[in-house]
């Protein structure tokens, strides 16, 4: 015990000789704490995107997420937001979204759709993981919250950053959810932020009759805006409840606190030039062409991006999805 004790006291002395005020480890405030930290296993599967597409489940997989609990007595049912992180997995951000919801009263489920596949990044490789491969892991989050002695099992929602939020917006499409999902549970809204909208897959704009909410940022050059503003209009015009939400000077990324202003990201695979279809057996073509659409070779695809953080719709994106999900996972 001496031992250890010992730096703490001598760090205080050379204060003291100092003149200077002794250190003192900052504590968190309680707020900021989640009432209970459970690690859950995630059973998933691992499909390609033509797979997926064609209803074929994939490879298992073993994965695993955090569930970050609010305060309150364990006899608490509490609505729950699956959190689905993007190319660059989980982040200090990410941390930030699930102590904000904490402090809502909601749970934070954070899934790692990386890990429990050797991955760490796929910012310089797509392939290695398919964006609709996460929407089986968000499925499967899904089930393991809705059996959850502390989730309310009706008020489930589901948010995704950029390659996460091809998850957590299409995952609402009747379609995906006939081929992955459990016709018991459902999740209760679905948002996305910076979301990769620029594939129209077969049937994309049928969709459960729950809200869609996408956040993106205007000067994103990453994952364009464009395609997402046509999305929301197709989904509007078959009667979705869905809106996109703007963001002025918001880069991709832009919620991030942990990064500067502006991050030039020289390797990044963008597929900001694109325009894809889904054809014949679940293949993707450049649209309106009988093109295959590869990551590694479409003329299409650049390399080079940025990402950024902007505080003022960083607060304001924040502020908004908080609201809607009081509303929606509590009305």
């Amino acid at each position: 015990m001496a031992g250890r004790t010992a730096p703490l006291r001598l760090g205080a002395l050379l204060a003291a000789a100092l003149g200077m005020a002794s250190p003192v480890l900052a504590q968190p405030a309680p707020k900021d704490l989640p009432g209970r930290i459970e690690v859950l296993p995630v059973r998933s599967t691992t499909p390609s995107g033509t797979e997926f597409l064609r209803g074929v489940r994939g490879a298992e997989a073993s994965l695993a997420g955090e569930l970050r609990l609010p305060p309150g007595p364990a006899t608490n049912r509490v609505p729950a937001v699956v959190l689905v992180h993007g190319s660059g997995g989980i982040s200090g951000s990410t941390d930030l979204w699930a102590r904000q919801l904490n402090e809502a009263g909601i749970a934070a489920f954070i899934l790692d759709s990386f890990a429990g596949r050797g991955i760490t990044s796929t910012v310089t490789d797509q392939d290695l993981l398919n964006s609709l491969a996460m929407m089986v892991d968000a499925y499967r989050a899904l089930d393991l919250l809705a059996a959850h002695p502390r989730i309310r099992a009706d008020r489930i929602a589901v948010m995704g950053f950029s390659k996460g939020a091809v998850a957590a917006v299409y995952s609402a499409s009747t379609r995906f959810r006939g081929l992955y999902g459990d016709p018991q549970n459902r999740f209760a809204a679905h948002i996305g932020l910076y979301t990769p909208c620029n594939v129209g897959y077969e049937g994309d704009a049928q969709v459960a009759a729950v809200p869609i909410r996408l956040h993106h940022g205007v000067v994103d050059d990453y994952v364009p805006i464009a395609p997402c503003r046509d999305y929301v209009e197709r989904l509007r015009a078959a009667g979705a409840d869905a809106t996109l939400t703007e963001y002025p000077n918001g880069q991709h990324s832009f919620d991030n606190p942990m990064a500067p202003a502006l991050v030039d990201v020289p390797s990044a695979q963008s597929t900001r030039n694109c325009r894809m279809q889904e054809g014949q057996s679940g293949v993707i073509n450049l649209a309106g062409t009988n093109e295959q659409f590869v990551q590694k070779t479409s003329a299409c695809v650049a390399i080079g991006a940025h990402t950024g953080h902007d505080p003022t719709d960083a607060a304001a994106v924040r502020a908004n999805v908080q609201a809607f999900l009081k509303e929606a996972l509590f009305r």
